[in-house]
């Protein structure tokens, strides 16, 4: 059966615009400063077919005829080996690199080619895609390792063929030939638990491990893998939260400044601060509780209006995102999606959001330890991974953020959040006995190996070779197939209950649904990618774009019937039985036999101490600053990462899909400024939105990790408030990414931030509907002479607000909208530079972190709401990063407009340049028109609420900035655009 190869390249004429980026990245990341590239796509494709046929097949269906020119022949032959032509005099001597997915990878464009091979009646039987890169003679042996390392592939999920490609059939894989295997471990003593945890990719304690044996030993057998497997997701730390819901002694910091004043025992973390505070404010709410389901679906849910209500769910995919970016994010975005999708009886996306931490770009190749990614490779991977899913199931990605802190250089942070609505009704589910396990869309491969228990483990500098199957890759076009089938099966009423098969696979999704019942699964029947899969691998899978459904048996036929006429896979795996038990077979021999009460109820619990010491506070060395410093400072700031705008990650996104956005990423007459949150309509037939807005600042956990809390969930509400959300319906998320909680110092942090959030919650009457964490966020590597050393990122919670609005006509953007018009400042600013940027681009160290005085924050809310409400506003900005002085010239350049303030009437005894740059918490700069400014400033005296009136709105485009009549700050609103531009203008 012939293999042939079809190359792709740009037609005469054609810029090689893949050549030209991937010659670009070579050079960014210093592996050689002029290496022309000339690229192109192939594809291997194995069948029962001529070379017409192949022609067809690359003309019509893999190629555009007006851009691109095919190169077909059979794989090996020199026609596909001869170098094209360089543009310029090199080439003589170049060097041919392929790339191919290794196998067992998920290969979407591959998969989507088959298919469509065959709807085109040519008999193809295997497709594998491929990257060719043809590098100039410049190369030599030791720069072009390098480089296929560095820039052209990722070890992870791809291998490197340099030169001809020796391949006459694709290997689809093997039949597997059945053994029951059983892991022996009743004679192990705690050194070889331990091995056995570890080298099997468990991830579990001793304790946990010593509790499983004793477990068999007592029913007197040893565990088979596929049962020590499922044991292991569903005690992993990111299946069950074993940390933060373990019993934990915490000693920290008091009211009153003493170190160890606060003293707790929690039996259950989580329970008794994040979910109590929800519960306290349901109580309080009473009859108006506006919360529907929390904590216990895949994603939260709460009220929407008489026909809906909204979900919102914020997961982590960290570490697969470390190994390999693309996948890793694209999965993460597509497992995100189905968690409102199984929600209840499913729920139907409407928007995303997502939050990416990095270590600065700019990072020196050289200075990476073994086994990192180069910051820049992982951004764009990451970027990328998103933007392609969400585009491609046309679901609009409408807010979010990018933090930048060396520490993220070994575990980037990839938060990503998706917002579905459900009809009233159809929020609940239960499997009932006798249901059958249907298993519908994506096939099962070997993608996502140990997932679950990989993602519970810190990185080391062998973990991409140890741990690339955890890494998959996901198929948009599969999961928006999956969706539509999914909401007319809702609709017909032909299953009872559903979930995402995300974490562990069919383990956890399968376990979970029967975990009150008991479930008997028949491994053969699952859908395989390709043969060879053993049945523990079958189990544990965490291949993308699957769904596990509740089916009646009179429905099933119904829904595979469905799933037929819209060419989605569905399969009957099994069934949920009364029995109490999770059973298991392969082809009738039993291979697993578990309680569904030792799975869910038996891990021992977690007992850790939990200490907090915030440093003691230190006053900033402020230096003497003239108005030129302050607009340097300013013009720093506004250039630095983590202020300067991120239009190159924005605009890759569609966030006009599905057509409700109404207040977009960026805002302003030419769509350049920086939004506080997104505002759309979920249901195209109302005018009732909803506002979607985040809060984080990892630089103040440095400081104290209560304030980071606090000022994170201020800074998620004043955001969503700004455009308008009413501040008494806003729902938040909290999704905790911290170190190795081991230590009793690092753990202590987490409860200190959880603590807050308890507190901020309650007083501002705010519920956490959903969360998520992400725990051993490290890395560790050894130099040369064997020194072990450990990144450890910074405590990160990312706080997600999904607030509404009642007519998202009364929105408000950011930008300045005319001049004449009056500006305000609403809320105190104090002498909080702690954490600041003015701190950061400077280089300064010192100063109290910005709190939040809760009491104050829940009335400036309301009333600042109620402002806008009354139309009293024309626009709305909140005062984060950069203070006073960076939310000004945002405002004027997101307007093209200028400002004249003055600053008198702000701060008290504060510096100038305490007033112009410090962060404090629960601030907003306001536009009204002269003939609202009496009322505006009457409402907020009325409240207690500081309220300054600082000036005008300008037709030039500069910034000024005066106290007691001298010029404190004068800067060019262009130039400091430009500026913020500049970082990430890529």
């Amino acid at each position: 059966m012939p293999l042939w190869q079809i190359d792709i390249y740009p037609a005469e004429g054609q810029v090689d615009r893949e050549g030209d980026r991937t010659s670009e990245e070579i050079r960014e990341l210093g592996l050689g400063e002029q290496v022309d590239v000339i690229f192109a796509r192939s594809f291997l494709v194995q069948g029962n077919f001529n070379r017409d046929d192949a022609v067809r097949l690359a003309s019509t269906l893999l190629s555009d005829s007006v851009t691109e020119r095919t190169v077909v022949a059979i794989a090996g032959q020199a026609d596909l080996n001869q170098p094209p032509q360089f543009s310029s005099d090199a080439g003589a001597g170049s060097r041919l690199v392929n790339v191919l997915p290794k196998p067992g990878v998920m290969d979407p464009v591959a998969a989507s080619t088959l298919g469509a091979a065959k709807d085109a009646g040519i008999e193809v039987d295997a497709v594998r895609t491929m990257r060719k890169y043809w590098l100039d003679k410049a190369v030599d042996d030791a720069a072009l390792e390098s480089i296929c390392k560095k820039a052209l592939s990722n070890d992870s999920i791809e291998q490197v063929v340099v030169g001809p490609l020796e391949m006459d059939q694709l290997d689809v894989g093997a039949p597997y030939d059945f053994e029951l295997t059983t892991v022996p471990m009743s004679g192990l003593d705690d050194a070889g638990l331990e091995t056995l945890s570890r080298d099997g990719q468990l991830y579990l304690t001793l304790v946990e491990m010593q509790t499983i044996r004793d477990h068999f030993n007592s029913i007197g057998r040893e565990p088979t893998d596929i049962e020590l497997e499922t044991i292991a997701q569903t005690w992993s730390e990111h299946c069950s939260h074993k940390t933060l819901a373990g019993r934990i002694h915490y000693r920290g910091p008091g009211a009153d400044g003493s170190p160890n004043g606060d003293e707790r025992q929690y039996d259950n973390m989580l329970k008794e601060t994040i979910f109590a505070a929800t519960q306290q404010i349901r109580k309080n709410l009473g009859d108006d509780d506006w919360c529907v389901s929390v904590f216990k679906d895949n994603a939260g849910v709460v009220t929407f209006d008489d026909e809906f209500h909204a979900c919102f769910k914020v997961e982590t995919h960290n570490h697969p995102s470390a190994l390999e970016p693309y996948g890793g994010a694209n999965t993460g975005i597509g497992g995100v999606i189905r968690d409102p999708m199984g929600t209840g009886m499913g729920a139907k996306p409407v928007c995303n959001t997502d939050v990416f931490c990095f270590a600065p770009p700019e990072t020196d190749v050289d200075s990476l330890p073994p086994g990192v990614l180069h910051p820049r490779r992982v951004m764009k991977g990451v970027v990328a991974g998103v933007r392609d899913y969400g585009n491609r199931m046309g679901i609009p990605t409408v807010n979010g953020a990018v933090y930048f802190d060396e520490r993220y250089l070994g575990n980037p942070l990839v938060y990503a959040g998706n917002v579905g609505m459900i009809p009233v009704g159809m929020e609940e589910k239960e499997v009932k006995p006798d249901d059958l396990i249907v298993a519908m869309g994506g096939r099962t491969g070997r993608d996502g190996i140990h997932g679950a228990t990989f993602s519970s483990a810190e990185l080391t500098s062998e973990s991409e070779s140890l741990s690339g199957g955890a890494v998959q890759i996901g198929n948009a076009i599969t999961e928006k197939m999956v969706l539509d089938v999914l909401l007319q099966a809702r609709d017909r009423g032909l299953y009872n209950a559903v979930t995402d098969c995300g974490a562990g696979g069919f383990s956890s999704a399968v376990g979970e649904m029967g975990e009150e019942l008991g479930a008997e699964v028949w491994l053969e029947k699952c859908p395989l990618k390709y043969d060879g899969l053993t049945y523990t691998e079958i189990w544990i899978s965490e291949a993308q774009e699957r769904m596990v459904f509740a089916v009646p048996q009179e429905s099933v036929d119904e829904l595979i019937q469905l799933c037929e006429s819209e060419g989605v896979e569905a399969a009957v795996i099994g069934r949920f039985a009364p029995t109490g038990r999770l059973q298991l077979t392969y082809h009738g021999e039993t291979v697993g036999d578990l309680s569904m009460q030792f799975m869910h109820d038996g891990r021992p619990p977690i007992i850790r101490d939990a200490v907090y010491s915030p440093p003691e506070t230190v006053a900033v060395d402020l230096p003497a600053m003239s108005s030129d410093d302050h607009r340097d400072a300013l013009l720093s700031i506004m250039g630095s990462y983590n202020v300067a705008s991120k239009h190159w990650v924005i605009r890759q996104y569609d966030h006009e899909v599905q057509g409700g956005s109404v207040v977009k990423p960026l805002v302003g007459p030419q769509c350049d400024g920086p939004g506080d949150a997104a505002v759309i309509r979920p249901l195209v037939s109302s005018r009732r939105g909803l506002v979607i807005s985040c809060g984080m600042n990892p630089h103040y956990g440095d400081f104290d990790t209560y304030h980071m809390a606090a000022s994170a969930i201020d800074e998620a509400m004043r955001n969503a408030v700004a455009v308008g959300a009413d501040p008494s319906k806003i729902a938040i998320l909290d999704n905790f990414c911290w170190g190795y909680t081991d230590r009793a110092e690092t753990l202590g942090s987490l409860v200190r931030s959880a603590i807050a959030c308890q507190d901020l919650a309650i007083a501002l009457g705010t519920p956490f509907i959903s969360g998520k964490d992400s725990l051993n966020n490290e890395f560790s590597y050894f130099d040369d002479d064997g020194t072990k050393n450990t990144i450890a990122i910074p405590p990160t919670l990312l706080i997600s607000a999904m607030g509404q609005i009642a007519d998202v006509s009364q929105s408000v953007t950011m930008d300045a909208k005319e001049a004449g018009n009056v500006v305000f400042q609403v809320g105190a600013t104090k002498s909080e530079l702690g954490g600041s940027h003015l701190c950061l681009v400077n280089g300064l160290s010192g100063g109290q972190v910005p709190t939040v005085d809760a009491m104050v924050a829940k009335t400036t809310f309301a009333t600042v709401h109620g402002a806008i409400s009354s139309g009293l506003l024309r626009s709305c900005h909140d005062l984060s990063e950069g203070g006073l002085a960076a939310a000004a010239v945002e405002m004027a350049m997101a307007g093209g407009l200028g400002m004249k303030l003055a600053i008198d009437g702000i701060g008290g005894k504060l510096s100038t340049t305490e007033v112009l740059f410090s962060e404090s918490n629960t601030r907003f700069l306001v536009e009204t028109t002269p003939e609202n400014a009496a009322e505006f400033q009457k409402r907020f005296t009325d409240a207690g609420i500081p309220v300054a009136r600082l000036g005008t709105i300008e037709s030039g485009d500069q910034l000024t900035i005066t106290q007691g009549g001298n010029v404190t700050l004068d800067v060019s609103v262009s130039a400091a655009k430009s500026e913020w531009l500049k970082p990430l203008d890529w």
